[in-house]
């Protein structure tokens, strides 16, 4: 299954739009980081390896509705550090909200309890919590004992509120097919959340943990074993078939991370938010400064293991659109 029907057509409306205007480069969703500061400190994360001066900063609302605008994103992905810690994070999603842009707030779930009451359910909003495995996976993931578990109960509460619940889980080479298997149908199956997005993580140059990060061989392995039996038709996965068949191996895409890009307190990062390159102060400079001709595997040695979906979703996407027969697959969602 991918994205909810009336979603596909908000993107699908969009995405002719650009066609049709010529367009050649465009956002399908926008990674907003309104600021770098976490409650946590996974071994994975580069993004808390910046100075305490930057950790402080907090981006002003009306500047990220100003980004957003002139990208004209029909979605927003609200990133960091950890969101909730933004003072006028509720007032950030209901003007997203106001505008009709389909927003996914990123979080590990431990404030959700003090702020859930400053949230209004929507179609146009979604908690993305994130899960990397089931208790003690996910706990050595994020350093952290009983995070799996509060993580839980804010899921469990949101949906009893009515919220929309997505989750994201980052698979490591300590993950196995099975532990795939297993968090995918506890949230699917018991949590029942509302859609799952799965990537493998990304060699961040500032993390901690430099050990855990997969090569693309061993990827596609670990996809296509966790993937046989049926169980990626079964899953309530919020990918396109293609961008599953990339990850198997089946199928191979051109880097388009101008689809994915990263809005920060720094401006819109050069070309993606998993690499700093500089960074552009409108999404038009960013288009037109970017050498993307000089990115994806095979071209950067820095993109050598990289599958992650903000560099290949978008092409995936991309890929679906230009064929009837895939454009039907995903509407079938097989």
């Amino acid at each position: 299954m991918s994205m909810p029907l009336r979603q596909s057509v908000r993107v699908g409306t969009y995405l002719m739009r650009q066609k049709l205007t010529g367009r050649k480069k465009f956002p399908l969703i926008v990674e907003l980081e309104p600021l770098f500061a976490c409650n946590l400190a996974c071994a994975g994360c580069g993004k808390i390896q910046e100075p305490a001066s930057v950790l402080k900063q907090r981006m002003p609302v009306e500047q990220a509705l100003a980004a957003i605008e002139e990208c004209g994103a029909p979605m927003v992905s609200i990133a960091g550090g950890e969101p909730l810690m933004h003072p006028q994070i509720e007032v950030l999603v209901q003007e997203l909200v106001k505008r009709k842009k389909y927003v996914f707030l990123c979080t590990n779930a431990l404030l959700i309890g003090r702020k859930l009451d400053k949230f209004t359910p929507s179609r146009y909003f979604a908690f993305a919590v994130h899960i990397d495995g089931l208790a003690q996976r996910h706990d050595e993931s994020v350093c952290k004992e009983g995070v799996f578990d509060e993580a839980v109960a804010a899921i469990r509460e949101c949906k009893r509120r009515g919220f929309r619940v997505t989750t994201n889980t980052t698979v490591f080479s300590n993950d196995t097919p099975q532990s795939v298997i297993d968090v995918l149908n506890y949230l699917n199956d018991d949590l029942q959340v509302d859609q799952m997005m799965i990537s493998p993580a990304y060699a961040y140059e500032k993390a901690p943990d430099q050990d855990h990060f997969l090569g693309v061989a061993e990827t596609r392995e670990l996809f296509r074993k966790a993937f046989a039996d049926g169980n990626r038709k079964r899953w309530r996965l919020n990918h396109s078939p293609l961008f599953l068949d990339f990850l198997e191996g089946k199928a191979d895409f051109l880097c388009t991370a101008w689809g994915i890009p990263s809005y920060s307190l720094k401006g819109w990062q050069k070309p993606c938010y998993l690499m700093n390159d500089g960074y552009a102060s409108t999404y038009a400079e960013l288009v037109e400064t970017t050498d993307w001709d000089s990115y994806g595997r095979g071209k950067d040695p820095r993109c050598a293991n990289c599958m992650a979906h903000c560099g290949y979703e978008p092409s995936a996407v991309l890929a679906t659109t230009s064929s009837l027969r895939q454009s039907m697959r995903a509407i079938s969602g097989r």
